[in-house]
Formats: structure tokens, sequence, C-alpha cells
């Protein structure tokens, strides 16, 4: 009801709002009538009124010409559940099974919802504002998608897979980073001594949905399925965070043309981290960090985050951190 008078007579909400004498207004789904930020602007401008403005998509918002509220508006992105909301609720087997959605977090039985939210809102709602025009190439899509979640994007072979050109691929990508379905991973590139990877990687959103479109069934522990899902959790911590506390760091992956792979780094010469979702850490494992570490002398620390149950610190610097203490630490900002 409120989206159709609002679409057929934006003006109301000014009226409305002058009318009630309130301080603070919150409209969710905000980019469903981008004709509203005009008012919006109007009241703030004139009248001083604090709004929260929640929404899914910046892309309509950006196509129908709106007004951003230039000058005038703080973005903050919200993201699914992170280990210090749930606090001593954290449970890592229940999260890369389930996801990070609240609801389906929560739920014993997730798939239904899964599958609900999968058909109601990553296909039809997409559908509905018209960012896609044909539902069944932009399904196989995001199912391509999940399957190389965590991989690095090669465009062409995504569209051959999905039967659709090149171009049509990497604006689907656009859609999902434009309504937060997903995020690139850009790759490290400063002052390289050997050839390195250009190529980004993508990162969906929530890992219960990679599982679901992707077809994983249960994750078991130290299964290679259970360590992309592992690797996506600390991705999505790790820029969390970052968002969450407003830190101006970038977040990069690095990989050598020879095949060698930091996960993460963080900011310059800050941090190098490596998600290993093993029980036991041995030097095999540690390779990466410290060839990272030869390239650039100036990192500050050396991280494995693993599923062994106490940290420890090589005798080169390299810390093996458990999970409990890589969360901590992030959280408590002494992480870097």
């Amino acid at each position: 009801e409120n989206y159709v008078r609002y679409l057929s007579r934006p003006e109301l909400l000014r009226a409305e709002i002058e009318r009630a004498g309130v301080e603070l207004v919150v409209i969710d789904e905000i980019q469903k009538v981008p004709a509203l930020l005009n008012e919006v602007h109007w009241l703030i401008e004139n009248k001083n009124i604090k709004f929260g403005l929640c929404g899914s998509s910046a892309r309509k918002v950006k196509r129908g010409a709106a007004n951003l509220l230039g000058g005038r508006a703080v973005r903050h992105e919200m993201f699914g559940l992170v280990s210090r909301e749930l606090a001593n609720d954290f449970d890592l087997k229940r999260l890369l099974n389930h996801g990070y959605l609240p609801s389906i977090y929560l739920d014993d039985e997730p798939t239904s919802l899964l599958r609900s939210y999968v058909s109601d809102y990553l296909k039809e709602e997409i559908l509905d504002e018209g960012l896609v025009r044909n539902l069944p190439p932009f399904s196989d899509f995001l199912r391509i998608a999940a399957i190389s979640d965590t991989e690095i994007i090669n465009y062409t072979n995504i569209a051959s897979d999905c039967g659709v050109s090149r171009d049509t691929v990497i604006n689907y990508y656009s859609i999902l980073c434009e309504t937060h379905l997903g995020r690139f991973l850009p790759a490290y590139t400063r002052k390289p001594k050997r050839k390195v990877i250009h190529a980004p990687k993508f990162y969906m959103f929530d890992v219960g949905v990679v599982n679901f479109l992707a077809k994983r069934g249960l994750l078991e522990m130290e299964s290679q399925l259970w360590g992309k899902a592992f690797e996506n959790w600390v991705f999505h911590e790790l820029s969390a965070y970052v968002s969450y506390g407003e830190r101006d760091l970038d977040l990069y992956y690095w990989k050598l043309s020879s095949g060698q792979e930091v996960d993460f780094v963080v900011g310059e010469n800050l941090c190098a981290i490596e998600a290993k979702a093993i029980r036991s850490i041995n030097n095999r494992h540690l390779k990466n960090l410290r060839e990272f570490k030869n390239e650039h002398p100036k990192t500050k620390r050396l991280i494995l985050v693993s599923l062994e149950p106490r940290s420890r610190k090589e005798e080169d610097g390299v810390e093996v951190l458990s999970v409990r203490d890589f969360i901590a630490e992030l959280w408590d900002g002494t992480l870097f």
C-alpha cells in the first residue's frame, strides 16, 4: 500500500512527516521508489530531519537518476552475522553450513528457507527490478558463480558454461556487486619481483547461499568444500570488520604466476593471511606466507588461520592462529 501511494505521489512523504512532527525517519527498500530521495533531501535541508535509508540495490537508484544526497548521507553496509555478534553462541560448523543470514543461521532445517530466499529474492526480485531480461541464463550464472566462489574469475569460461556472451557475464557480476550479493577481491600487484596474477577473485555474500546453489550438501570438517567455505567465512569476517570499523584499509589476494598464493593481504605491508581449515599445520602449509615475505619483506604480520586448538609462533615469525584467537584479535582491533 505504501509503495503504491509513494510511487504515484512521492510528495506525500513530506506532508506526512511534517504533520507527525518526528525527528527520525527510517525508510526500508528505498530503491523501490527513488523519487522519495528528492523529498528526503528537502526535509534534511529545510527541517533538519534525520533519516535511516535502507536498501538492497544501489543499481536501481542510480539507473533512475535519483537524488544521491551527495555530501548529506553517510553510507554503511550491513553484513550477515559475524563472530562478535554471536559471542558465546558462535558455532563455526553451523555458520559454514547454514550461512550468515540470521533467520537461516538460527533455523535447524535451513534448506527450505534457503530455497525460498534463492527463488524469491536472488532470482525473482532481480528479475522484477529489470536488472536482467531473461531469468534462465541468470539462474545458470548464479549456480556457476557459487561453484566458482573464492576462485579467480575467468569471464570467458563462465560465459561459455552459461551460453551467454562475455559482456553479459561481466554485467551479471556487476549486478551481484551492486545488489550486495557478492564482492570482488582484487589482486595484490604492488612492486612485484616476479610475475603475479592480476585477475580478481569473487566471493559470494553468504556461504549458505553458496552451499545451496552449488548443491554441496552437508559440509564435513577438513573436506575440500569445507576449506572453500572456511575461506569465504574468513573473508566475510575481514570485510565486515574493515567496514564496521570504518578502517581505511583495502583487502587483496596475492598469487604468483608460478602458483604460490596467499588468500588475503590487508593494506600496505600490514598483514598477510592464509585460511587453512585443517587441524594440523606443518611447514608445507606455511611456505606461501614465507614466499610472500620474501617478495614483501616489510610485511608486519604473517598469519595462518587454522583449526588447530592453540595458537603458536614459528621461529621466523609466522603465526598459526586458532579460530578463537583470530576472531578475538580481529574484533579487538589488534590483528592489524
